[in-house]
């Protein structure tokens, strides 16, 4: 249905928008499915997921496959993070676009004193904050969402130091309307991202081997993806697919735009090969034995 992207400087509210927003979402009818996807969610400690610009890419890279895993038409997805970064909103924005579906961008905008103040006491209280250096290093990086941008756009603002955050919000409501708002041919307050030809992946159905194939290697790279999500995007090894199915063994840390590079690669290959004759993948542990061989080969593993 929708990826909200929560957006602000550390300690501006955020969690507090995304837990408001998902509460009047679960208020509407029909009850949308609705999840918010942040660090406390997949397990990782704020300090330590923003220690340097490795494991902060790191980070991202885990928050994005998530979505991208995610994103749906049958559900509302909130991104709680920073998202301080317009190349990566833009990212997300893509995520959206591929899957079809609406997308909005929810900004906590609050004075870095207040932000500051909000960290200290959270400090004092022992609850979930960032140390100084962290802090004052994310505050300076920020970079301020524009509506003019598409992937910023519609930008719903929250002012959480002079009105509070509730879900009476003006912002909390607006955003409410426009992710639940029903669409029709009339409407043009609502835009539904729609995928291009450079955001579908390719799939064959002439055939229904080939479409297994295609199913069975979407379902591999799943496994990698949760995999490194797990390896905090390190290096993996002896990946299992099941019961009679190679192990993948990843010698460096690989992007899901690689691994989606591979495998349509490896679609284009297999559909080659049995235009000449051979037959592709009978069934889907075949489709996934191939697969599995030919990223082994072409990401180093054993």
């Amino acid at each position: 249905m929708a990826l909200v992207v929560i957006c602000g400087q550390p300690c501006s509210g955020k969690s507090t928008a995304a837990a408001c927003l998902a509460e009047a979402l679960k208020d509407t009818e029909p009850r949308p499915s609705v999840r918010i996807i942040d660090e406390s969610s997949l397990h990782l400690n704020r300090n330590q997921s923003y220690a340097d610009m490795t494991v902060e890419k790191n980070l991202r890279g885990v928050l994005r496959s998530e979505v991208d895993r995610s994103v749906s038409k049958d559900s509302i997805i909130i991104v709680d993070s920073l998202n301080n970064i317009k190349g990566y909103r833009y990212e997300l924005w893509c995520l959206a676009r591929a899957a079809g579906v609406r997308y909005c961008v929810l900004f906590c905008d609050v004075e870095e004193a207040c932000c500051r103040k909000w960290n200290e006491t959270r400090m004092e209280r022992e609850e979930p904050s960032y140390n100084d250096k962290i802090f004052e290093d994310l505050v300076r990086r920020f970079e301020k969402p524009d509506r003019r941008n598409r992937w910023d756009s519609p930008l719903f603002e929250l002012w959480p130091s002079r009105d509070g955050i509730e879900k009476s919000s003006a912002a909390i409501v607006d955003a409410l309307s426009y992710l639940t708002k029903k669409v029709d041919s009339k409407t043009r307050d609502v835009k539904i991202l729609q995928p291009t030809i450079a955001t579908q992946n390719t799939r064959v159905s002439e055939a229904n081997s080939l479409y297994e194939m295609d199913k069975a290697t979407q379902e591999v790279i799943n496994v990698i993806i949760e995999a490194q999500s797990q390896a905090l995007g390190g290096p993996i090894s002896g990946v299992s697919l099941g019961p009679n199915l190679p192990t993948i063994n990843v010698s460096k840390s690989v992007g899901l735009p690689e691994l989606r590079r591979l495998r349509r690669t490896f679609i284009k290959l297999t559909g080659q090969t049995s235009l000449s004759g051979r037959p592709p993948p009978s069934d889907a542990d075949s489709a996934k034995r191939m697969f599995a061989d030919y990223l082994n080969r072409e990401l180093g593993g054993s």
